[in-house]
């Protein structure tokens, strides 16, 4: 059973049942199809199950064996290998979650995490050293927060902060490629950081490339329940759809696109990948109305205030509402994570390898509070479970390692290694495989900022800006624009601000950028026919 849910573990809550159902009840959208509360020792576990494989009631969790209890929101890619070394071990169904268990009590916490090939957020209460220990995987993929119960100060962990914040004092999230041992925070994987620097050639480094994407599509196509595949029209998504379609070549893929009912650069190149591999494909449409009438709906959802994730977070999340309320699909293949190990618009800048490496670390080691964030929230928001190729740590293992030079675009192409991968091989059209990559909340249609942009406008004055600089004393509002989204936040979240570590903006210390005041590739000069 490959799950997406929605979990909370509480050590030593003295709340009582009903009180935590109602605190799991606001995961319940992660796990619609069965919810569970169980006391283990002095833990309560309570679990949010959306069902993608065995979909029988031996999946449900929390898992209980040698002493453990476990819940777990992830996939682990390698479960039947690791299941090989727990031979004495009898599993009570085919979840790939079970294996957990038997691997920590053979090999400890750190073996375990270090020997996972996943997308993981887990919670284990190990009865026999009386410790509640967790873990999440290096990219942060999926979700977990903690923070401290007000009064008793024991430790409690969720998938979203929302759970969290009516009875623990603060509420942090948990820092990706780290685990708890039941005292402190430990990394155990750096995702970030390559300890050896290599350079092959340039066919060497586009067929390991290609290889490895190719792989980490694979593994992630599993599942009993149907799966879909987000299509932008963009290089990354449209390169997961097009491996897909050769992977499965007796299938015809359902795909899905939204736009702005006004000039939605995405939809045409979509479409145009859709006709060229035969899928399924599926438009929607939206209006000025439909994103401000989202706004506050999205926002809770993300549990952010960053410029950057909400615009670009509108569209997503109304394709996966259509979707869930369309289709019976609970399954959805995405792009993520492709520009921060090749480059954006914005590291065409960069003013020397060592500069562009340490842009991508720092994007690598932020994706959880950014685009990862959006990505699983707007989808699971939705009662879906979203995969991310891009995010598979071989992959992203290979490409950190890559001397940075190679990765910089001196070809006259962003992301030129990973075009070139499928190049001449009947991926996708040579004008979408080398098109230039658009702003994601420009490419559904550049009037939603223009939107959103306008009815700040009018909502705030000159003043009221102001006034929020005092207000706001952490990285407060620059733009009436970024005020309207942290009110908004506020409103839902008040004092818990420090989720998120910064705006996310290109680097202004680069030269060429200092000036740069919105967070959109369209300000940037080299944009270009990008929008187009």
């Amino acid at each position: 059973m490959k799950i997406m849910c929605g979990f909370v573990a509480v050590d030593k809550l003295d709340y009582d049942v009903k009180e935590f159902e109602d605190i799991l009840q606001t995961d319940c959208h992660r796990g619609p199809d069965m919810t569970w509360v169980s006391d283990f020792g002095t833990t309560k576990f309570g679990f949010n199950r959306l069902s993608i494989m065995d979909l029988s009631a031996d999946g449900m969790q929390p898992f209980k064996a040698l002493d453990c209890m476990l819940v777990c929101n992830g996939e682990i890619y390698n479960y039947q290998e690791l299941e090989k070394l727990t031979p004495d071990f009898t599993y009570q169904s085919t979840s790939d979650c079970e294996v957990l268990i038997p691997l920590y009590r053979k090999y400890g916490l750190d073996v375990m995490c270090k020997l996972l090939d996943a997308e993981f957020a887990l919670v284990l209460h190990d009865q026999v050293s009386g410790k509640v220990l967790a873990a999440r995987d290096p990219i942060g993929i999926r979700p977990m927060f903690y923070g401290y119960v007000k009064g008793s100060g024991e430790i409690a962990f969720a998938s979203t902060a929302k759970s969290l914040v009516k009875f623990c004092d603060q509420v942090m999230p948990f820092p990706p490629g780290h685990y708890y041992d039941g005292h402190k925070f430990v990394c155990y994987h750096d995702a970030s950081f390559s300890p050896k620097m290599i350079s092959p050639s340039l066919d060497e480094a586009t067929k390991e490339i290609h290889d490895r994407l190719v792989a980490g599509v694979k593994k992630r196509l599993h599942a009993d329940a149907p799966v879909g595949y987000l299509l932008s029209g963009g290089l990354d998504s449209s390169l997961v759809c097009s491996i897909a379609t050769k992977l499965l070549p007796d299938k015809k893929l359902p795909t899905f696109a939204i736009g702005m009912d006004r000039n939605p650069i995405d939809l045409k190149y979509a479409r145009e990948v859709a006709d060229y591999l035969g899928t399924d494909h599926t438009e929607f449409i939206m209006t000025r109305e439909d994103v401000l009438g989202a706004l506050r709906e999205v926002i809770y959802a993300l549990e952010t205030w960053d410029i950057t994730t909400i615009r670009a977070s509108i569209g997503m999340y109304l394709l996966c509402k259509k979707i869930h309320e369309t289709t019976d699909l609970k399954v959805l293949l995405t792009g993520e994570c492709s520009d921060e190990l090749f480059g954006y618009k914005y590291t065409d800048y960069a003013p020397s390898p060592a500069e562009f490496q340490a842009e991508s670390q720092k994007r690598i080691k932020e994706l959880y509070m950014y685009d990862v964030l959006r990505a699983d929230r707007c989808i699971s928001s939705n009662s879906l479970e979203g995969r991310v190729p891009f995010a598979d740590l071989d992959f992203v293992n290979y490409v950190m390692s890559l001397d940075p030079q190679m990765k910089m675009n001196i070809y006259g192409k962003g992301k030129y290694l990973l075009r070139k991968a499928f190049a001449d091989q009947d991926y996708l059209p040579t004008d979408i495989l080398m098109r230039e990559k658009a702003a994601f909340s420009d490419a559904v249609g550049h009037s939603l900022v223009d939107d959103l942009k306008e009815y700040a406008e009018e909502k705030y004055s000159d003043q009221d800006l102001k006034d929020a600089q005092a207000k706001y004393d952490y990285h407060a509002p620059f733009t009436k624009e970024s005020l309207l989204y942290r009110d908004i936040f506020e409103e839902f979240f008040p004092g818990q601000a420090q989720w998120i570590k910064d705006y996310w903006m290109p680097n202004k210390t680069w030269k060429a950028l200092k000036d740069v005041d919105d967070p959109s590739a369209r300000v940037l000069k080299n944009y270009g026919d990008s929008g187009k």
